[in-house]
């Protein structure tokens, strides 16, 4: 009896070994060696800013030939250049994107309603009566967005706004997700007109919670050439398929909640905005 169970044990092992070997051998799915080599390429960011989940989903579609690999936006010329002249294809070209803040309104110019006291958080300040800044739609500055942010591209400056180096930005989104105002969005760096408010109330009595905020005049628009802002939920919306490196639209906006970016000069606003000198944060009841 024990040598027909060892019999039987035996031939159990031999047919499974040869269905695992069959069955490795149908499942086999060949991965192109290049992969692994143009992976190496990359910056290793996994920013995501390519449209793909890390560098090695890129490097799959670089090697299938779905993807340019000028898609890749945080690499160098230098870099996208190699996995080019390594897979034979054009580099191809992308511009590069950037996260844009869509608010100016910082301590000096925007005043608090009430104090926080809690978690240092933009997100739960935000639960508590939208976090009391005068303005409900304004930056909290308790810098979330910093935090989060992987590649340094975020500081607080001394107004307790995020500041975004767009040298360093990959446009990954992370701050996007974790602003609770949605005051983030990802755009290509030639989006210089830049509507920096995110108001929606009508009329000059936003001003009393922050002064460079926009209150829906219309100047930008009525100046605008061949329909290129249009007002829409009392805010300009800039229609970036059409000719949109002028400065014309800003220089009628009494607040400067409409600006330009320059890429030497910085933001710009224009002639008839009001100038902003006071350094200090701007308490309740002062204009």
């Amino acid at each position: 009896m024990i040598w027909i169970a060892i019999i039987a044990l035996g031939v159990l092992t031999v047919f499974l070994t040869t269905m695992l070997a069959v069955g490795q051998k149908k499942l086999y799915v060949f991965e192109d060696p290049r992969i692994d080599q143009v992976e190496e390429m990359l910056p290793h960011a996994n920013c995501g800013a390519c449209g793909h989940p890390g560098c090695r989903p890129f490097a799959e579609a670089l090697v299938a030939g779905k993807v340019l690999p000028g898609k890749c936006s945080v690499s160098s010329e230098e870099g996208r250049l190699k996995i080019a002249a390594f897979l034979g294809v054009d580099a191809g070209a992308e511009e590069k994107k950037v996260a844009r803040l869509a608010c100016a309104g910082g301590n000096n110019v925007a005043i608090k309603r009430a104090s926080y006291t809690g978690l240092q958080s933009c997100k739960a300040a935000a639960l508590v009566s939208g976090g009391g800044k005068g303005c409900f739609w304004g930056c909290l500055g308790l810098g979330d967005c910093e935090v989060v942010c992987d590649f340094d591209a975020i500081t607080m400056n001394e107004y307790g706004l995020p500041v975004v180096d767009v040298n360093k930005c990959t446009a990954c989104g992370d701050c996007v997700e974790t602003c609770p105002k949605d005051l983030f969005s990802i755009q290509a760096i030639s989006h210089q007109l830049w509507v920096n408010c995110k108001n929606l109330e009508k009329g000059d009595a936003i001003l009393e919670e922050c002064e460079v905020a926009c209150t829906a005049c219309g100047r930008c628009a009525m100046d605008a050439q061949d329909g290129l802002i249009t007002m829409a939920f009392n805010l300009p919306v800039v229609n970036y398929a059409k000719n949109h490196k002028t400065m014309l639209p800003i220089q009628r906006c009494p607040t400067g909640a409409i600006v330009y970016i320059d890429d030497q000069n910085g933001v710009i606003k224009g002639e008839s905005s009001k100038k902003i000198i006071r350094k200090e944060e701007r308490e309740l009841g002062r204009s």
